[in-house]
């Protein structure tokens, strides 16, 4: 008999997955498909109206999505989740699945820029408030929230400036009052788990580590099934009320016969189906091929991105190194209640020449990929005054913890002495 629990390096090799029931295939087929032809009429009005949840049409559903889907649930201990073409797409629907115009959301300060951009311009257009907190106090949560606050919003390891918050203090702060806790994990799959520590809801830039070759791009939300939206049904209303865009369904009703997956089936039936930001099938088999060795690849990542910390830290033409493994006092003791098994692989680091220092480091890599991007295989850099926080503000920057000559280096596979030998001679051409 098969464990019911397995381990993540044998869930990311077989859940939601066995054999082609035609072929044998053991390898998910990519169904390069638009629609799915139907057995018979009331069968496609039973998928129309939710009885049958076969597939309909690619934008919803494709059998290669879903396996990726069921993988990273399963990964995650999630109930189910929904794939999207982005990270920026996922941060959202997750948003918009329970946000409506005239609500809000509290979120901490410390975001990816792209995501700082999309809640304090885009959302805010859109008639979705986000009120910035300081993440490491549940208080200014619980303050900042009104009876029309529709959730919580963090990121496990926010760069640049990589403090964990205090997870599980805000979940259950939230949960007290009905909020649910949404956690941005894309920094940390598998060295965190934000369902355990009380989070509702988990969003990932599958981009990132979990495709790890920076080969395609997508987005995952990931419902954890284990929050009572009806329990305070006037919090909750896109979930608890009839819903005019589906013939009146009731979403918290209308997933009973699924199991405890409201929130992920109006994310799809509704947000996926309108926006349509739906992730191809090719990625989908892309991002599989990626799951299958994130539990090899991470450990790597996190130690040789601790070699780089602790390089740059005996630098003396280094100002300061932002790592969570060099924290002290409670910003560690956080770190190492919620990474289980290395503290991640970005590194920060600030030159004190400013921003023309942080731009003649980059230009002096030699190993290092330029990219806008982090958790390829490979080792990438990046000057976020100049690039991914370009389109803040002095003030937002600030408050996201991007200086003039902050660099932010994601540590990919090499071998470690190569990565370090390509740091000294950037480090001695830019600032030497």
């Amino acid at each position: 008999m098969v464990r019911k629990t397995q381990h993540p390096e044998t869930l990311a090799l077989h859940a939601g997955w066995r054999a082609d029931p035609v072929t044998g295939s053991v390898v998910p087929p990519i169904h390069q498909t638009t629609s799915y032809q139907f057995e018979s009429s009331q069968q496609a009005a039973d998928r129309f109206a939710l009885k049958d949840v076969g597939m309909i049409y690619s934008r919803l559903t494709n059998p290669t999505v879903d396996v990726f889907e069921q993988r990273m649930a399963a990964l995650e201990g999630g109930a189910a989740s929904v794939a999207v073409a982005s990270g920026q797409a996922a941060a959202t629907v997750a948003v918009q699945t329970l946000a409506e115009a005239g609500d809000n959301i509290v979120s901490g300060t410390d975001l990816y820029g792209g995501t700082w951009n999309l809640f304090a311009h885009t959302l805010k257009n859109m008639g979705i408030e986000v009120r910035f907190v300081d993440p490491a106090d549940p208080s200014a949560f619980e303050a900042a929230s009104d009876e029309r606050t529709r959730a919580w919003y963090l990121e496990t390891l926010p760069n640049p400036k990589l403090i964990v918050p205090p997870m599980a203090a805000i979940a259950k702060a939230g949960r007290t009052l009905g909020i649910p806790l949404i956690v941005d994990n894309t920094a940390a799959p598998l060295l965190a788990r934000p369902l355990e520590q009380g989070a509702a809801i988990t969003v990932y830039s599958a981009t990132k580590y979990i495709g790890g070759h920076g080969t395609s791009i997508g987005g995952l939300i990931i419902d954890g099934g284990q929050f009572d939206w009806a329990q305070t049904p006037s919090r909750h209303p896109l979930l608890t009320q009839p819903d005019p865009s589906y013939h009146g369904a009731v979403w918290t009703e209308a997933a009973r016969p699924l199991g405890p997956v409201a929130y992920a089936l109006r994310a799809r039936a509704v947000l996926l189906r309108d926006g349509g930001a739906a992730l191809s099938p090719f990625n989908a088999f892309q991002l599989i091929q990626g799951v299958e060795t994130l539990p090899l690849r991470m450990p790597r990542h996190c130690e040789n991105a601790l070699k780089v910390a602790q390089f740059l830290k005996s630098r003396s033409d280094v100002a300061r190194v932002i790592y969570p493994a060099l924290q002290e006092g409670e910003t560690r003791q956080r770190a190492e209640v919620v990474l289980k098994g290395g503290f991640g692989g970005l590194v920060g680091f600030e030159l004190p020449g400013g921003r023309d220092a942080g731009q003649r480091f980059i230009d002096a890599l030699e190993l290092f990929y330029h990219v806008a991007n982090i958790g390829d295989a490979r080792s990438l850099a990046i000057h976020p005054a100049s690039t991914t926080h370009a389109q803040l503000s002095e003030a937002e920057q600030k408050a996201a913890g991007v200086s003039p000559g902050y660099v932010r280096l994601s540590i990919g596979l090499e071998h470690p002495e190569d990565i370090l030998a390509d740091l000294a001679q950037a480090l001695d051409r830019a600032v030497g």
